[in-house]
């Protein structure tokens, strides 16, 4: 049985695809993992991918990965999945999810892959109100061949969850162990927003027993508003802490803020007049 404290990438003992009860979406989110070999640009203290490396998407077999998402979308939608699979209580379709471990993104099939969707998308009916997203750490959206795939993902009910964890370059290079700009992450945000459905991803939580600063909550309201002035409105923030334990030699000093941090956050939040939903 599925649950939201596991979301191993073998519960269908398939290579791309895997099912999960995700917490966020509220409901089973079926999920493509392109980054099989464990590579990410980013090395996030909070990541649950063991084994995590730096580096790029390898090479994907798009004929398999359309015989498993062809077949798996089958269960899930004329089969006995749900019923044998799912919690009572979260035996709905959400969405399509391009997630695993690590940056969907860096695949240089990216597009093609959001081609894939569409085109199965279409072949099974799968209904109009489930979503496909990106989950995605917003880095290579500068790229013409990922802008080209948000321009279709755009079309399929999609949307990105563009990962903005702290504003701040000390704050990024703390939590996500990367060195990217301001700048470029202002640019690709932009970017995002301008081409398909965008919600900023945050994920708050003490490290060694330290909540987030006011300077933190500073840094991410002030960029957050600077954005929306010049014009570029993600639709809002989902605002998550740590359901799973990290893989990361960060795990040990990691830890969850109490709910009252986690409301005052998203309150001050909701002042810029977005949508502010905290799992």
């Amino acid at each position: 049985m599925l649950s939201t404290s596991d979301h191993g990438r073998d519960s269908a003992s398939l290579q791309y695809v895997y099912p999960v009860v995700s917490r966020r979406a509220g409901g089973v989110s079926v999920g493509i993992n392109l980054n099989t070999n464990n590579a990410c640009n980013w090395r996030c203290v909070y990541c649950q991918v063991p084994g995590l490396v730096n580096g790029s998407a390898p090479q994907i077999d798009l004929n398999t990965l359309e015989q498993e998402l062809r077949g798996f979308l089958h269960q899930l939608l004329q089969g006995d999945f749900m019923q044998t699979r799912v919690p009572e209580g979260a035996r709905r379709l959400n969405d399509i999810a391009l997630s695993g471990n690590g940056e969907p993104t860096s695949s240089g099939q990216f597009a093609g892959v959001i081609e894939l969707i569409a085109k199965l998308r279409n072949e099974l009916s799968v209904p109009a109100g489930v979503k496909t997203v990106l989950i995605s750490n917003g880095s290579l959206m500068h790229r013409a061949q990922v802008q080209d795939g948000l321009r279709q993902l755009a079309k399929i009910n999609g949307e990105i969850w563009f990962k903005l964890d702290r504003a701040d370059a000390a704050g990024r290079a703390q939590i996500n162990d990367t060195q990217v700009t301001t700048a470029a992450v202002r640019d690709n945000l932009i970017t995002a927003i301008s081409l398909c459905p965008t919600w900023l991803q945050t994920c708050w939580f003490t490290l060694d027993g330290v909540v987030p600063g006011q300077s933190a909550e500073d840094e991410y309201v002030a960029f957050v508003e600077s954005v929306i002035n010049a014009g570029h409105r993600p639709q809002g923030v989902l605002l998550y802490g740590l359901a799973r334990p990290s893989m990361q030699a960060e795990a040990a000093r990691l830890g969850n803020l109490d709910a009252r941090a986690m409301d005052a956050f998203a309150e001050r939040l909701r002042t810029l007049g977005l949508q502010v939903n905290i799992s």
